[in-house]
């Protein structure tokens, strides 16, 4: 009977043994089956490529006066750049640039219902506009030059462009807006004055007032690359860029796109990518 007990006691106690250890298993199965969540970094800006819309408008810069090879002045070798970019498939230019416009032709042709459709359908407007507004000053005042005759037509060429960008806005009121500055055209006709290079400066520093109005603006400053070297990368006018003039002025477009305006196209066709999955 003693034996019997005992043995009932002891099967007992191995019982609850083996319940402990199952349960002591269970619970490491169960921590080694626990599911880590880690967040997951958003893609990089270029992990799909894609297409960009890019509006030139303006004068002579934009329609490639003094590009020997007639392809348009900076828009070539700007597209080159952009499409070497790892984030732009292709990117497409319209180029509405007119030799000779001065800010208040530029101002009216932006109401042409070409140039507003094209606009309502770019991703970035770039702009080239002043040059012919300073040559007005020149020829008006050629043989009695002054500083007040400039600010003048500085104060038109202001509102001009205040207007324009206004226009641009109304049109797409998303796109990106490049204005390129103005560099010293005359630097080979009065190398000794400097004053034209104190006008020019004037000129750039009103633009850049003015695109600090508007969101999304960016101003490319390019009169330190003549500054250097106008008598290399001018046309036979002494006016215009030549072919090499040109390939600088783009690849210094390319630097100021490449600084914020791209990452912010970027993010904005990301976005566009999420809305539509």
């Amino acid at each position: 009977m003693k034996i019997k007990f005992l043995f009932f006691i002891v099967s007992i106690l191995i019982l609850a043994s083996c319940n402990i250890l199952s349960s002591s298993e269970v619970g490491k199965l169960n921590k080694s089956k626990q599911t880590v969540l880690t967040a997951k970094n958003m893609p990089e800006d270029d992990f799909i490529p894609h297409d960009i819309t890019i509006v030139s408008a303006g004068d002579s810069l934009t329609e490639g006066v003094g590009d020997s090879t007639n392809r348009g002045g900076y828009i070539p070798y700007l597209k080159e750049k952009l499409e070497n970019d790892k984030g732009i498939a292709d990117a497409y230019f319209y180029n509405f640039g007119v030799k000779g416009n001065r800010s208040d032709q530029l101002l009216k042709r932006l109401d042409s219902s070409k140039i507003k459709s094209a606009i309502g359908e770019a991703d970035i407007v770039i702009v080239t506009i002043g040059g012919n507004d300073m040559m007005k000053v020149v020829r008006e005042n050629f043989t009695s030059l002054n500083l007040k005759a400039f600010q003048k037509q500085k104060q038109i060429f202001k509102d001009n462009l205040d207007d324009s960008l206004v226009k641009i806005r109304e049109d797409n009121p998303n796109s990106l807006v490049v204005l390129v500055g103005l560099y010293n055209p005359f630097i080979s006709w009065f190398a000794n004055i400097n004053e034209i290079n104190v006008i020019v400066d004037e000129w750039n520093s009103t633009s850049k007032e003015i695109l600090e109005k508007y969101p999304n603006t960016f101003f490319v400053e390019i009169d330190d690359i003549f500054q250097k070297n106008a008598e290399d990368l001018l046309f036979t006018d002494f006016f215009h860029p030549n072919d090499k003039g040109y390939e600088l002025i783009a690849g210094r477009v390319y630097d100021t796109l490449k600084e914020e305006a791209l990452t912010k196209l970027s993010e904005r066709f990301y976005t566009v990518g999420i809305g539509e999955n």
